[in-house]
């Protein structure tokens, strides 16, 4: 039979030189090309030999071969599917970027067989081409089901092709690569290696529905060992949970995760209609140690119709939800797709929109009918899943809804915002909270005196993003959240009977003190003032209701933001026996240079009593020596 040679169109041969050179950075890619191509073959023959009986086709073992001839370097990807005719060669593979398979679906859909569409895989077109990287000239043999002759087409992706027909071919397509020489520098691998081969299949194509068989290398006798089957064929997010069995499950979370234990959760999902995909994913029952790392590699495995296509897709998870492994297989995405495509794609905000939601329903179904691997969960995923509460606007209500914290009534049991508003005394008409290091340093704070004393229940938050998400989420179901450590606190009027002194009277009796204080404390107070949250200590640290916790100051600091310095008020217990003596001392003394040693002593206690340091560290240690000294 005759060869005939044909040119590359100009902008075909443009669109060829960015495809070798520019369009995939990691080469292994061509393999996954190649084997998705032989799949979507073998799918178009299946469903061809059932609308048409009398195709005279053999589909009685479809699958792939890849042939690895290392003294020739070559490598063939073979299938026995549907192949092509002379003039369909000359058509898909002659013309880059003319689809078969998009030709295919479009038939499929003006004959409105919807089913027909499920299982097919990639583009030819463009795909194809990813063999140049790494082949001096590529070769295909194909034949047509149902017909007699052959074509084989030729090119080494110069600006030519050959197409010739030919009597001998198989039914199906092989495709053999001329490898070029391995280039380690140039992340070119040696494809003849079968360890690589099967790195590539195992990692890209491990879940195609066909068998991807390797051909033993032919002994002295000519004769060929048994082929060996290298995927698993296994798409577990595609079946059933009936049919699948937890160890199953366990299986994959640990291949996928790197994760020698067993996942805490399986969330399985399936979306059918106008986009459909599927998903499998897991909550890991630990926080990876590098969870709050920049470089923590986050999101799911993203595959497009069971062919790889990315690791660690961002796209598909909000970043609190960094820690959930697992798959997401979507049915009418392209291959050739970037994360950059992926951010702005409104096909994947959507599934982003739907597996968010998905994840966030199944802790809440966890925290309702299995307390103790709720807990487990929010132990060690509950600091990162707070960051939705300031980030994710949209979902806000369902992460406060799984989210739990710990109380002074708590009897070391998280509650839940709902539960703390059912349990909250008459009158009372705030949601108290105080934050800090840790639960020790939250326990023993003077702000927690005149609370502890009247039995009033106060959220206990140590985790460093609880300093912000309070003021993102303000109240719950009408009741403000309210820090104990800011603004005034008045809980006389929350059903507490006991009557106290006469505030009135001592402000009166306290006047002069609090204004002198603030004159000589001007530096680090804004206002010195009579507390009524303090029973026990003599004194202790607010801030205004809308000003910067000092945690939040050094939190803005360390991410290289510069705030102003924030004066807070200095609250004095009117009835502590040191402060009595101060007030007395200052109503009697006319010389109160003295007093001024004490004043300040008085406010550098509040700031340690609160787990600060005080501003001048010398000078605190010097003042406190000189009144122990006059003790004794």
């Amino acid at each position: 039979m005759p060869t005939e040679t044909f040119e590359f169109q100009v902008e075909a041969r443009q669109l060829l030189h960015l495809m070798i050179h520019s369009v995939y950075s990691n080469k292994d890619v061509f393999l996954r090309e190649l084997v998705s191509n032989a799949s979507d073959a073998l799918d178009k023959l299946r469903l061809a030999a059932l609308r048409d009986d009398s195709l005279d086709a053999d589909v009685s073992d479809l699958h792939i071969e890849l042939e690895i001839d290392g003294d020739a370097r070559t490598l063939t990807v073979r299938d026995n599917g549907i192949g092509m005719s002379y003039d369909e060669v000359g058509q898909l593979i002659g013309t880059i970027a003319n689809s078969g398979t998009a030709e295919f679906l479009r038939e499929l859909r003006e004959a409105q067989d919807a089913a027909g569409a499920e299982g097919l895989i990639g583009q030819f077109g463009v795909g194809f081409y990813s063999a140049f990287m790494v082949a001096d000239e590529v070769t295909v043999l194909t034949r047509r089901a149902g017909e007699e002759q052959g074509t084989r087409w030729s090119s080494r992706g110069e600006g030519t092709y050959t197409l010739e027909r030919v009597d001998d071919a198989p039914q199906g397509t092989s495709v053999t690569l001329h490898l070029k020489p391995a280039d380690p520098d140039n992340q070119l691998h040696d494809y003849t290696s079968v360890w690589k081969i099967k790195e590539i299949v195992k990692r890209y194509s491990d879940f195609i529905t066909w068998p991807v068989r390797l051909v033993g290398e032919r002994g002295e006798d000519g004769e060929a060992a048994e082929p060996e089957t290298l995927n698993s064929m296994k798409a577990l997010w595609a079946r059933s949970r009936e049919e699948v069995s937890e160890d199953e499950y366990h299986e994959l979370y640990k291949h996928i995760s790197h994760d020698w234990r067993d996942p805490l959760q399986t969330i399985q999902l399936r979306a059918e209609g106008t986009f459909e995909y599927q998903a499998l994913l897991f909550l890991p029952a630990h926080a990876p140690h590098d969870l709050f790392t920049r470089d923590f590699k986050r999101g799911v495995q993203l595959y497009v119709k069971r062919v790889f296509i990315m690791d660690d897709c961002e796209a598909l998870l909000p970043p609190y939800l960094r820690f959930v492994k697992g798959v997401v297989d979507a049915q009418d995405l392209s291959l050739n797709v970037s994360r950059e495509i992926l951010q702005q794609d409104r096909h994947i905000r959507m599934m982003q929109r739907r597996l968010t939601k998905k994840v966030l329903s199944s802790v809440k179904t966890m925290m309702t009918e299995d307390a103790e691997r709720y807990a487990t969960f929010w132990r060690e995923f509950g600091t990162v899943l707070k960051e939705g509460l300031v980030t994710d606007s949209d979902n806000r209500d369902a992460v406060l809804a799984v989210a739990s914290f710990a109380t002074t009534h708590g009897d070391g049991e998280n509650v839940t915002l709902k539960q703390y508003v059912e349990r909250m005394r008459d009158g009372q008409d705030a949601i108290y909270y105080l934050t800090g290091e840790s639960r020790e340093s939250i326990d023993n704070s003077p702000h927690m005196e005149a609370f502890r004393e009247r039995g009033i229940e106060v959220l206990l938050l140590t985790d460093p993003v609880d300093e912000v998400w309070v003021d993102a989420v303000g109240e719950y179901e009408g009741k403000p959240l309210r820090s104990i450590a800011k603004g005034e606190i008045d809980l006389g009027a929350q059903g507490d009977e006991e009557a106290g002194e006469d505030r009135e009277k001592q402000a009166e009796e306290y006047a002069g003190l609090l204004g002198w204080m603030r004159e000589q404390l001007d530096e680090d107070v804004k206002e010195v003032r009579l507390s009524t949250r303090l029973t026990v200590s003599p004194a202790c640290l607010v801030a205004d209701a809308h000003d910067l916790t000092p945690a939040l100051e050094s939190m803005y600091r360390a991410m290289g933001q510069e705030v102003p310095r924030t004066r807070r008020i200095l609250e004095l217990n009117a009835d502590h026996a040191l402060v009595k003596a101060l007030n007395q001392a200052y109503r009697e003394r006319e010389d109160r240079s003295e007093l001024t040693g004490t004043a300040e002593l008085l406010h550098a206690l509040a700031v340690v009593a609160e787990g600060g340091r005080p501003k001048d560290p010398a000078r605190f240690v010097q003042l406190l020596a000189d009144r122990l000294e006059r003790t004794l």
